[in-house]
């Protein structure tokens, strides 16, 4: 079940609380897939691979519930969520008027120097369009979005689009990865950086609203196709 490919040598960084490197490496091997979904994460296991207690690992569980990455079961144990097409739906209906609240909030308020830290993020992401790494886009994908938010600085907002994030991150891989689809979703992306940079309120809420909808066609398409019965 455990991949231990990329394991973090997370025992050796004494000056960071174990319980928070657990949990990211926990949450790096979930979403890259090397823990998938509906797999049961055994306590024991995980922590002698990482090289730390069993009490860590447990903290972690707590902390990746909270973040929509796992669920317990009583008397059954921790599992990886899995996330049905319904509820995957509902997420994207609440993120499509999360994401029209940032793209108004962010047209309205960036600075320049937000405007480059985007420009630049953009150019890295066209790079893999050309290479057509899908891994490396999807990677940036989430930056990209990440950084939206992270600019309007509200944290609530943050904390809430970030769970959201977590539980359609499978959905996601298996959508980009439909072929013609990057180059389609790095127009989009264009698209949202121009309307952000003008300043133009209205229209980026609308569009980064639109995005939303159109990611959550291509999942659809995905599903369909059979990839999102079993996500890369």
């Amino acid at each position: 079940m455990i991949n231990q490919r990329g394991t973090s040598t997370i025992a050796l960084v004494q000056q960071t609380s174990l319980p928070t490197l657990v949990q990211k490496e926990l949450e790096r091997m979930i979403l890259a897939g090397d823990l998938p979904s509906g797999a049961k994460l055994n306590e024991a296991a995980l922590a002698a691979m990482l090289g730390v207690s069993r009490g860590p690992v447990r903290e972690a569980f707590r902390a990746l519930e909270e973040s929509g990455l796992v669920r317990q079961e009583k008397n059954c144990g921790v599992f990886v969520r899995q996330i049905s097409v319904a509820e995957a739906d509902e997420i994207y209906e609440v993120r499509a008027a999360l994401d029209e609240l940032v793209g108004r909030k962010l047209a309205a308020s960036i600075t320049p120097q937000q405007v480059k830290e985007l420009r630049t993020l953009l150019d890295k992401m066209d790079k893999m369009v050309e290479k057509k790494n899908v891994d490396a886009y999807a990677a940036l994908n989430l930056e990209f979005h990440d950084l939206l938010v992270r600019q309007t600085g509200n944290r609530k907002l943050l904390d809430t689009y970030r769970r959201l994030v977590n539980e359609l991150n499978l959905f996601r891989r298996s959508a980009l990865a439909q072929k013609g689809t990057l180059p389609v979703s790095t127009r989009e992306h264009r698209a949202i950086f121009d309307k952000i940079a003008a300043g133009s309120v209205d229209a980026a809420g609308e569009i980064m609203r639109q995005h939303v909808i159109d990611s959550r066609d291509r999942m659809h398409r995905a599903h369909a196709a059979g990839a999102g019965a079993n996500p890369a």
